[in-house]
């Protein structure tokens, strides 16, 4: 089964827009937070995820300041297309200051609410993450697309 073509630009704009979603949610944000539109966080996977495992994210002992990367539900975090959706801006984790060092293989996009995987993708090319390496995506390289 697949999503309409309407159904899945809707989508896109609510989980990445804060727009309303008619008959199934509004732009008060994602659970737990009422107020505010709330944020999406990117991360990264030494172990890729499947539709059904989490895979394995980098942790601070391969990668001592790792952190995920959060990026804003708005039109000035993500543009959306018809069935896609793309980031607006370079999505740069922090410069890598020492660990065992591990080599990334996918990325994953959370909602902030619950940390729940929505969407996952291996990387085009594995990136060995060392001392001095700040992971990065550049503005329109996150490409999400339903169908």
């Amino acid at each position: 089964m697949s999503k309409t073509n309407a159904f899945e630009t809707a989508w896109h704009s609510y989980v990445f827009a804060d727009a309303d979603l008619a008959g199934i949610g509004d732009a008060t944000g994602l659970l737990d937070d009422p107020t505010s539109p709330g944020t999406l966080q990117i991360a990264l996977y030494t172990v890729d995820p499947t539709d059904s495992t989490p895979g394995t994210e980098i942790t601070t002992g391969q990668y001592t300041d790792y952190a995920r990367v959060t990026v804003a539900r708005s039109t000035a975090g993500w543009t959306v297309s018809g069935n896609q959706v793309s980031n607006n801006a370079a999505i740069t984790f922090p410069i890598s200051g020492g660990g065992t060092g591990c080599t990334a293989t996918a990325v994953g996009i959370l909602a902030t609410a619950g940390y729940t995987l929505l969407y996952w993708k291996g990387l085009d090319a594995s990136l060995p993450i060392t001392t001095g390496v700040t992971p990065q995506f550049l503005a329109n390289q996150l490409i999400i697309t339903e169908d």
